[in-house]
């Protein structure tokens, strides 16, 4: 499909484009190898941003490329204002930035600042004596009187979230991997040691940041042991395996003082017109009530996300109770929505849908872009890619094989993009990947769908461009339609003077429903979806969608 929007870049004035638009997200080490080392970069990115600009989006936000020992693939930061030589230079960033910039993309990098690596500088520095000038910046408690850490606390990752460090003989905090180290934001030359980095990548014309665990700034200072919920707790976004979620995660993230900060950073960022902030809300007790907090308009994060569509029931009563409890407690904040990521199995998979996947994967998209808020696409779920089965011996995540077998890790949703189904690894590389290329996915290739207007890239290139042409899907308000029997869904999106109506198939046998004031809805076309309109009773196959919009007078509302 040709690209309808190659409009440079505007930084001059403030823009709310973020409200408007939809995000593609890259994880460079699986987008494209273009020096033959098995391994994404930023080169590649460039190479390919044609495809992201196709597919009609409005931003990339892409994972962390900074330097890394790479023991959490990048998550593990030892230098934020450096390219890591794996994925290029700052000179492969700079033409990045310029180019995606001039097919009116925007860029938007992954920002982690709740932690470092162990071998960043500020950390070697902290650690060597209790008495430097950075022997606060990151949190260090005394052991209790039995030689064991201060707390109950545990890491996401496994274990205890505290180290013992045999040269300041004292334990540290690390929320993930031990090599993790948690910085201390309680401490002021913290702040403005992150909030100089912000400004660094704001002086080189990024967009905005994606913040990585963004509810993991501050802890309790007063190291409180966090209450048990036991082995009946169940934490969103963490598999039941890990016993995480045996604990009520009150003092060791979602702190108050985490608000403040917030609104520093948002001051900051402000002062760059056009750029915009996305929270990750990790593993949290209410996700609905902090990404309201996280947001709240104009003070603190532009949009924030939870894992709250990223778990494993699939269902339009499910949907509609997420999505009803976000409404419910926004108020003013701006949420945004994803069905995959980096972090969880790709989302034809984790919703059984694998076998459907030409049908479902476009319907999934569709819905999520017709969701209020902000939607963020995952590399190759344009292709509806099914999550990649990865055996232990090439297996690369720390955290599956923590807990393998039951809990297999997230190097399923990280294997590289198929681009061409007759060339090596399907074009990802000319050496080994770093992660194989599974059959399943060369299927699926980009060469493959390109050309194919009943495929799941062209479809999905289809719904997002025509979304372009539907204020009521950007901005308009959101309400469901009740007793409407499962698996339909139908959800309407109003602005003064019209409502949108869109009603979901989400099952794979055709379903009818007849609808009190359905002939008051002219039925939309150019979305690629076969629901139709028949007398009062909406007929639709399986995974398919209908779309209709109704005028209203002029003083109805959102």
């Amino acid at each position: 499909m040709k690209n309808m929007k190659a409009d440079p870049i505007d930084k001059s004035a403030a823009d709310d484009w973020w409200q408007r638009g939809v995000i593609y997200q890259i994880y460079p080490r699986s987008f494209l190898d273009t020096n033959g080392d098995g391994v994404g970069d930023l080169a590649g990115i460039t190479a390919r941003l044609d495809h992201v600009a196709a597919l009609g989006v409005d931003a990339v936000w892409i994972a962390p490329f900074f330097v890394s020992p790479m023991a959490d693939f990048g998550y593990d930061v030892a230098d934020h204002c450096q390219v890591a030589p794996m994925f290029g230079t700052m000179a492969d960033f700079d033409a990045l930035l310029q180019a995606a910039h001039a097919r009116g993309l925007r860029v938007l990098i992954d920002l982690v600042i709740s932690h470092t690596s162990e071998r960043h500088a500020w950390f070697a520095e902290s650690r060597a004596s209790r008495d430097n000038p950075k022997a606060n910046w990151y949190v260090w408690a005394d052991a209790r009187a039995d030689g064991g850490p201060p707390n109950n606390w545990l890491s996401l990752f496994g274990g205890s979230a505290w180290t013992w460090d045999t040269r300041r003989c004292q334990y540290y905090l690390h929320n993930f991997l031990a090599s993790q180290p948690d910085l201390n934001f309680h401490h002021e030359e913290v702040q403005q040691a992150v909030l100089d980095i912000v400004r660094f990548w704001l002086d080189r014309g990024v967009d905005g940041f994606r913040l990585d665990t963004a509810n993991f700034y501050f802890h309790d200072l007063a190291l409180r042991d966090n209450p048990a919920l036991g082995a009946g707790g169940q934490t969103v976004g963490v598999p039941p395996t890990n016993p995480y979620s045996y604990q009520d995660h009150v003092y060791d993230k979602s702190r108050p003082e985490n608000l403040a900060f917030l609104e520093r950073l948002r001051r900051l960022v402000d002062t760059r017109p056009g750029t915009a902030m996305i929270g990750e809300i990790g593993p949290d007790r209410d996700p609905a009530a902090t990404t309201a907090a996280y947001t709240a308009r104009g003070r603190r994060l532009h949009m924030a996300y939870a894992f709250s569509l990223l778990g494993d029931t699939f269902s339009a009563p499910n949907i509609r109770r997420v999505v009803g409890q976000f409404e419910q407690a926004i108020g003013d904040g701006w949420p945004s929505w994803a069905m995959s990521n980096h972090d969880v199995m790709r989302v034809v998979s984790r919703w059984q849908l694998a076998e459907h996947a030409d049908r479902a994967a476009p319907l999934l998209l569709a819905l999520l872009l017709s969701l209020r808020g902000t939607a963020c696409i995952y590399q190759g779920e344009e292709l509806g890619l099914p999550e990649a089965e990865i055996p232990f011996e090439l297996l690369q995540d720390p955290y599956g094989r923590q807990f393998w077998p039951e809990f297999p890790g997230r190097d399923g949703c990280r294997t590289p993009m198929p681009w061409s189904a007759d060339a090596l690894h399907a074009g990802f590389s000319v050496a080994t990947p770093w992660l194989p290329v599974p059959q399943a996915h060369v299927q699926r290739a980009v060469s493959l769908q390109a050309g194919d207007p009943a495929s799941v890239l062209s479809r999905v290139q289809r719904f997002v461009h025509w979304r372009r042409t539907q204020p009521a899907l950007q901005l308009g308000g959101i309400r469901f339609i009740e007793h409407v029997p499962a698996p339909l869904l139908c959800l309407e999106r109003t602005l003064p003077g019209s409502t949108l109506r869109a009603v979901f198939n989400l099952g794979a046998h055709p379903m009818s429903v007849a609808l009190p004031d359905a002939l008051d809805f002219a039925p939309l076309d150019g979305h690629g979806f076969a629901g139709q309109l028949q007398d009062a009773t909406l007929l639709l196959p399986g995974f398919e969608a209908f779309f209709g919009r109704r005028d209203e007078p002029s003083e109805a509302g959102a």
